[in-house]
């Protein structure tokens, strides 16, 4: 029996790796994409491999419209019609407003806002055909509550929130879901940059007192990507310990 095929971007490390890792025990064939660390995603790749799953990688950038076109198209050729896609590629470029440069603007929405959307309308020429499929973008819980420094990161999460909720609209009746994942603080090497007293600082305004994983992250990803959410669209799900209800 031929598995589904799922593409996670930016599945090199953190919260994509752990999605691809989940994805494939779940039975999934995963794509792991990413732009220039091909040691890591080779070690996701050894990881699923080693756990009895299959994975392939994908190297292109999400920013770069005919490279994601020319990717999928590759997918489908040599594997199969896309069934999940799971938007997780994306950095930051901090900085307070009145100091932003231009080309962190840019580069901030090309690769958070824009690749995702590429990305979306790429997979979706192959879902469609066959009428089924699920999309799983992964926001921030900043781009729901804004965050002091974070104006571009916040603006291209929330950017992605009313993308996904209108494609759902457009082609829910394709049976095709779409549906945005808002973590909060989730540890991983990104993260492992603040001082102690930073994330003290942040630590209070959980209410659960604790800061996530990747695998919390995944879990819900792999939810969204099984029929047992097959009544789910247009729908923004927060992973935050309560930090923002």
């Amino acid at each position: 029996m031929t598995k589904p095929i799922a593409v996670i971007t930016g599945a090199s490390r953190g919260i994509g790796a752990a999605i691809a890792q989940k994805l494939a025990q779940d039975g999934f064939h995963v794509f792991i994409n990413y732009t220039s660390n091909e040691a890591k995603a080779a070690e996701v790749q050894a990881a699923i491999v080693s756990s009895g799953g299959t994975a392939e990688l994908c190297r292109f950038d999400v920013s770069q419209s005919a490279q994601v076109d020319e990717q999928f198209q590759l997918i489908q050729k040599n594997a199969g019609p896309i069934s999940v896609l799971v938007n997780n590629a994306g950095i930051t470029c901090d900085g307070l407003i009145l100091r932003m440069k231009d080309e962190d603007l840019r580069k901030t929405l090309a690769i958070d806002l824009e690749g995702a959307i590429y990305c979306t309308r790429a997979a979706l020429k192959q879902m469609v055909r066959a009428k089924q499929g699920s999309i799983i973008q992964i926001s921030s819980v900043v781009g729901e509550m804004g965050n002091a420094g974070q104006s571009a990161y916040a603006a291209a999460k929330a950017g992605l929130i009313g993308f996904s909720k209108s494609i759902a609209r457009e082609i829910g009746s394709r049976h095709i879901r779409v549906n945005v994942v808002t973590p909060g603080f989730i540890t991983t090497d990104m993260t492992e940059v603040l001082t102690a007293e930073q994330k003290e600082a942040i630590l209070r305004t959980i209410p659960l007192g604790l800061f996530g994983n990747p695998e919390d992250v995944a879990n819900l990803v792999a939810f969204l990507a099984s029929p047992a959410s097959g009544y789910i669209t247009g729908q923004v799900i927060g992973i935050n310990g309560g930090q923002y209800m």
